[in-house]
């Protein structure tokens, strides 16, 4: 009779068990997203385009980050905390709104023109020629946060009295959001972070002094 061991042994090493495939780096294929949807913008970058920059399947993007516009809301987020966070620190870090949107003006124009990367702003460039009506008005309500942010500010430094009482705040705080979504045009067009410095530095002499 043939013990079991026996079989075992003729049939020759036992096979593994099959393991759990090698899932892809979550985190890298996300870093390869933000690139490609701030190189081409939301519309342009096809849900092909994002699997062959990100190394992954259709199906392990849909598992991993949902349908396309999913992922592009997880981009701007993650766009926001890792590259576009200068502004926000400007106006918590700064003691005046002047000095606030000085260092932002500044910021932008290294950080939109820094090499290895696309220029610009992604939340900016992204809303080109966008017809998904739904991430357009995302991508503009971010855009008009921002704007409400710097006149939040301004407000309260005429109330304290680092500003004149008769500033407008509302259209000094457009002013603002004009310029850096200028630069980042501009940034895209081929603008050196020099020209873009000497832009923000006129842009600064507007602004009304106490």
């Amino acid at each position: 009779m043939v013990s079991s061991h026996d079989i075992k042994d003729a049939a020759g090493p036992a096979s593994k068990p099959r393991g759990r495939p090698r899932s892809f780096d979550r985190e890298t294929a996300l870093e390869k997203a933000i690139l490609a949807f701030w190189e081409h913008g939301y519309e342009a970058t096809s849900v092909s385009d994002l699997t062959q920059v990100m190394g992954i399947g259709a199906p392990s993007l849909y598992a991993a980050f949902g349908d396309k516009r999913s992922l592009f809301e997880e981009v701007v987020r993650e766009y926001g905390a890792r590259y576009g966070s200068f502004g926000d620190r400007a106006l918590a870090e700064e003691p005046t709104a002047r000095a606030a949107v000085e260092r932002m003006l500044r910021e932008a124009a290294a950080e939109y023109t820094e090499p290895g990367r696309p220029h610009g702003c992604l939340v900016v460039h992204a809303a080109t020629n966008c017809t998904t009506p739904e991430v357009e008005e995302s991508l503009r309500d971010r855009r008009n946060a921002n704007i409400a942010a710097f006149e939040s500010r301004i407000r309260a430094d005429v109330a304290a009295g680092e500003l004149p009482a008769d500033t407008d705040a509302a259209a000094l705080a457009r002013h603002t959001g004009a310029m850096i979504q200028g630069m980042s045009q501009q940034a895209r067009d081929g603008a050196a972070k020099e020209e873009l410095e000497a832009l923000a530095e006129l842009a600064m002499r507007i602004w009304p002094r106490s």
